[in-house]
């Protein structure tokens, strides 16, 4: 540590330094005035964005529960075209796409769902995904749903695998594949996954036994 002998010495080490670092000083404090600045308004702008979409997702539930298709139809779109980064887009696009099935645009809905399954929120993609299926089943894409859940990741669906057995079964039995869906519903069954159909749909599969015995 340098020492100063007379306040002059020290006055002039201050000048010194001040010329020496004095310009850089001050850019690196705007700088981080700028930074906490702007973090500020990134996370007011974040709240305001969430709380606009929020009401607009409340007045959407409404419209959906007195039944005022048209009404939510415009709201959902609002939502996804204006807060296209909140949550509530992925919820009003699911909300969107059951719509469009009630109106039979069947293709409209499938396009929502699979933009929801490719986004990056997990557990609603796996939603999504899961509808999908559903949708599928539906309309008779059999192998395109078996398809779709074997691509589904273990790692990022362990809580949604039981809802998957259970599709996996369901789609078997719609190709007359009964020893297969046999097999997927046990395995949702043996896994604790609780569903009030999974039972009964075992029970009204031919056992191994009856069918050795039809053959």
């Amino acid at each position: 540590m340098e020492i100063y002998e007379t306040e002059e010495e020290q006055l002039d080490a201050v000048k010194r330094w001040w010329k020496e670092n004095g310009q850089s000083t001050i850019i690196g404090l705007v700088l981080g005035v700028a930074v906490i600045l702007g973090w500020n308004y990134w996370q007011d702008h974040k709240k305001a964005q969430t709380e606009q979409a929020s009401a607009l997702y409340g007045q959407l539930i409404v419209a959906v529960g007195a039944d005022k298709k048209d009404s939510a139809e415009k709201l959902a779109e609002r939502i996804q075209s204006e807060y296209p980064k909140t949550e509530y887009a992925a919820y009003s696009s699911l909300l969107l796409a059951k719509l469009k099935v009630q109106q039979g645009d069947i293709p409209k809905a499938q396009a929502l769902l699979k933009s929801i399954a490719a986004g990056t929120d997990k557990e609603l993609s796996n939603v999504a995904k899961i509808r999908l299926v559903r949708l599928m089943l539906a309309s008779g894409e059999y192998e395109q749903g078996l398809q779709l859940i074997n691509d589904v990741d273990p790692a990022t669906s362990s809580s949604f695998s039981g809802n998957y057995d259970e599709l996996v079964g369901d789609l078997y039995v719609a190709l007359d594949r009964l020893d297969q869906a046999r097999t997927a519903y046990q395995k949702a069954l043996e896994n604790g996954y609780k569903s009030p159909l999974l039972q009964f749909k075992i029970d009204d599969l031919t056992s191994p036994e009856k069918v050795e015995v039809q053959k």
